[in-house]
């Protein structure tokens, strides 16, 4: 299990000839360091008699935010597991017919699913950039630049994890299947730049 590496072995790990775990899987790490540093800011609000008409919120987001944060720690490990789900694949007999068309038919269903599963890093950390933004306006004022820097690891998350899908998405004949998750893929991508952008650029009217 790549998540129950340390930070040294991990980075190791990446450091290595080993094609995982690569960028999938650093995509989906980058959006559990987004989610824990938003929870982070949310809990330096709670309780804090300045911010005491957000504290339910706050209370709401770091929940919200822990739970995201061990669903992509999971992820780390799923992106790497599909990258070995194809390969092995891709390593099937084809001496006959019938095991070509086993192959084949094989390598696109594991090719899908390695599709699959940098979307939903994409997807779930696309749904919270408005609570990351919200830790950033309405949280604990010195902790916005945590804020900021979470919306830019979201960021990462989101784009790294995209350019896995369309990676994906070249090696897979189901052209409907394609088509859909490139207009997903080009949408999640405009919008979280734009977000992005909103966010540092309302901190520098603060900072």
């Amino acid at each position: 299990m790549l998540t129950e590496l340390t930070i040294k072995e991990f980075i190791n790990k990446v450091i290595s000839n080993d094609p995982v775990p690569g960028g999938g899987s650093v995509s989906a790490l980058n959006g559990a360091l987004a989610a824990a540093l938003s929870a982070m800011v949310a809990n330096l609000t709670v309780g804090r008699k300045k911010y005491a008409e957000v504290n339910d919120l706050m209370q709401e987001l770091s929940a919200r935010f822990e739970k995201l944060s061990q669903k992509l720690i999971e992820d780390v490990d799923r992106d790497s597991d599909a990258y070995n789900r194809v390969f092995a694949a891709f390593k099937l007999p084809k001496e006959t017919d019938e095991e070509k068309q086993a192959r084949s038919e094989a390598i696109q269903r594991e090719t899908k699913y390695a599709a699959q599963v940098p979307m939903e890093v994409a997807r779930a950390v696309y749904e919270v950039l408005p609570q990351i933004d919200a830790v950033a306006q309405k949280g604990n004022n010195n902790a916005v630049t945590d804020a900021c820097v979470s919306m830019m690891c979201a960021r990462t998350a989101i784009l790294g994890a995209l350019l896995n899908v369309r990676i994906n998405l070249t090696s897979i004949k189901d052209e409907a299947f394609v088509n859909a998750m490139r207009d997903e893929a080009d949408t999640i991508e405009a919008h979280t730049i734009l977000q992005e952008q909103a966010l540092l650029d309302y901190a520098k009217t603060i900072l």
